[in-house]
């Protein structure tokens, strides 16, 4: 499993590792990732960094995962129970920021787990410049979703996640007027640049129209529905409504009476056949439903 292994690296158990910053990787990519380890091992160990255990300075220490979350997860599928590791010596806020900078740099890295991550470092006090400089993400792309996250702009963000939208054109639809004419422009502008295709561009229209009805920000509370208005013309309808209800009731009733009628007068005469009663007997039919046989008089006639 472990190849060439830098002597700089050392084994650390993996349930003593401690993940900073988790994320949900892509399946294909994960499915990937497991494969090549499991034929070719371990080309670049993970990093982390070392605390003091749960046992005291005497006892076992843990780690805090700086990076390589995708491999330390490999590692425990493949059965593993310790994996090459770099210890670098860092505070707890610099190993998260690590984390960050190098889930930012991972390739198919989601627009939206970028924008997670500068709002976890927005949140942590650092501003645009810190931010620029600590993930080498360019100054216009944060300033950029600093501004979409600052607009309150969960809508659009919702948009992006479900992937109706690319982040570019719900950055360019934040930053445009409110005015149908504007709006229409970005989105003619995305199609025309290949941002928006086909199916896409109609759910990009459909976002639009609703974050013009209902705001940028998005409700989860159910809205309650409205009492309709009792006026005396609908109580006369619901009231005709009612008796074409009980009419339509009281036919049917007459039409499963009368061919309840039926079957008795044909009982009647079948009965009063001695050859039918005595077919009725062989067969082992000897006796009828007492409500039935009450209706048709003939309770001792089989």
């Amino acid at each position: 499993m472990i190849r060439d292994t830098p002597e700089a690296v050392r084994l650390i158990p993996i349930d003593r590792i401690e993940v900073l910053n988790s994320r949900d990787r892509n399946t294909k990519v994960f499915e990937e990732i497991v494969g090549n380890i499991k034929s070719i091992g371990l080309k670049k160990p993970i990093t982390v960094t070392q605390r003091e255990g749960p046992d005291g300075p005497e006892g076992e220490p843990k780690y805090l995962l700086v990076c390589g979350e995708g491999r330390l997860n490999a590692f425990r599928l493949l059965g593993e129970t310790h994996i090459p590791a770099l210890v670098v010596e860092v505070s707890e806020e610099d190993a998260f920021i690590m984390s960050l900078a190098e889930n930012i740099a991972r390739r198919q890295y989601r627009p939206l787990e970028i924008l997670a991550d500068i709002e976890s470092l927005r949140q942590r006090g650092y501003g645009p410049e810190s931010i620029v400089h600590k993930t080498g993400l360019s100054a216009q792309y944060v300033n950029n979703i600093i501004f979409l996250l600052e607009r309150g702009e969960e809508r659009l963000i919702e948009g992006v996640q479900k992937g109706q939208i690319p982040l570019t054109t719900a950055l360019e639809i934040a930053k445009a007027g409110d005015t149908n004419k504007e709006l229409g422009t970005v989105l003619q502008q995305a199609y025309e640049t290949g941002q928006l295709r086909g199916r896409q561009l109609i759910e990009a229209k459909r976002l639009v129209e609703k974050r013009e009805a209902l705001g940028p920000a998005v409700s989860h509370a159910p809205v309650p529905k409205a009492a309709p208005a009792i006026s005396p013309s609908s109580l006369v309808r619901t009231y005709q409504k009612e008796v074409e209800r009980k009419k339509k009731m009281v036919i049917k009733a007459e039409y499963s009476q009368n061919k309840l009628l039926f079957v008795i007068e044909a009982l009647r005469s079948l009965f009063a056949d001695e050859n039918f009663v005595n077919l009725l007997r062989a067969e082992g039919l000897e006796s009828l439903p007492a409500p039935l046989a009450e209706r048709i008089h003939l309770q001792g006639a089989v």
